[in-house]
């Protein structure tokens, strides 16, 4: 058969096939998160996430050295704290479980990159993002807060904060926080389309972030919606975010694919617990192959327009680009 056009020949081999990919994978694009908990001593497996631990003040930088050991070279933190109250007073304190982990990993570790979640959930005693007004989470009053969180965070050390909160105009009230007290330089990394997902069951656990009443419905994104997604990311750049990001990864990948084309941003994707658990049970029951499942699920992330990602398997994710079988 007389054939001009065979596309074949660009997959007759393993060397022409990695030639010729459209998406390349790199260990510097992914991001570790770290669970620290101001109550424990060493570390302790965290149910929820098969593989993950809860690491202790006294740890903590075990759990970075994996990460530099297999090529990872960020984090981003999540504390659980000695105490909570109405509005998470110890998320900005100067003595809080992220200050501490923070001023113990730049001490070991100076030049790994520390980025750190700015949220109120885990340090309110009602598990809701912000200060409450009734049953209703404030939205200006919690600026005030979350932008005191931020500014402990960068006095503490870290390298980048994470907003998490979906308040309106938070990352404005951070910017001006930062900058007014010399943080110029601080990025922020906005999360800019957080759905209200059904896919953060096994981080509630581990963080002990659910809340008490109600859920996050009104304040976080509707899973119905495309364009207002873009209008969230929009807000955030205008604001003056460095990064914006979506989350969760798997189920939205047509929004990662459209805010990366219309921002002119590096785009973050945040591939959830609930994703991760997924695939730890299906290879637990021998159902998939977990190897292969983890590398292209990253790389279907990674293709959709992400160029960072925050993932429960980056240390195995970044082997795995080191050996040639994904990247």
């Amino acid at each position: 058969m007389e054939l001009t056009k065979r596309p074949r020949r660009l997959r007759d081999g393993d060397t022409i096939r990695r030639m010729c990919r459209e998406t390349r994978l790199s260990p510097d694009s992914l991001v570790y998160p770290i669970f620290v908990d101001e109550n424990l001593s060493g570390k302790r497996p965290i149910d929820s996430l098969p593989g993950q631990y809860h690491y202790g003040l006294d740890t903590v930088t075990e759990a970075v050295k994996e990460c530099i050991d297999a090529g990872v070279r960020s984090c981003i933190l999540f504390g659980i704290p000695s105490y909570k109250d109405a509005v998470g007073s110890s998320a900005w304190d100067p003595e809080g479980v992220i200050q501490k982990a923070i001023r113990i990993i730049k001490k070991a570790y100076p030049d790994f990159y520390v980025i750190t979640d700015v949220c109120m959930c885990e340090y309110t005693d009602h598990g809701h993002c912000g200060a409450l007004c009734g049953e209703k989470v404030d939205n200006d009053a919690t600026l005030e807060l979350v932008s005191k969180v931020a500014l402990s965070h960068a006095e503490a050390g870290a390298n980048m904060v994470a907003p998490s909160d979906m308040m309106d105009g938070r990352v404005a009230a951070i910017r001006k926080t930062l900058d007014e007290c010399g943080y110029q330089n601080i990025p922020i990394m906005a999360y800019s389309a957080k759905y209200a997902s059904a896919f953060y069951g096994p981080f509630r656990s581990a963080a002990g972030s659910a809340p008490s009443f109600g859920d996050r419905r009104g304040y976080q994104m509707d899973p119905h919606n495309r364009r207002e997604a873009i209008k969230e990311c929009a807000l955030d750049v205008e604001e003056g975010a460095d990064i914006i990001m979506v989350k969760p990864a798997l189920s939205y990948l047509d929004i990662i694919r459209e805010c990366s084309d219309r921002f002119d941003l590096p785009m973050a994707a945040y591939s959830v617990s609930g994703e991760y658990a997924m695939i730890k049970a299906a290879a637990k029951e021998g159902l998939v192959d977990e190897y292969r499942i983890m590398c292209e699920s990253a790389l279907s992330v990674f293709r959709a327009g992400a160029d960072i990602l925050i993932t429960y398997y980056a240390k195995e994710l970044a082997k795995a680009i080191q050996k040639g079988d994904i990247g």
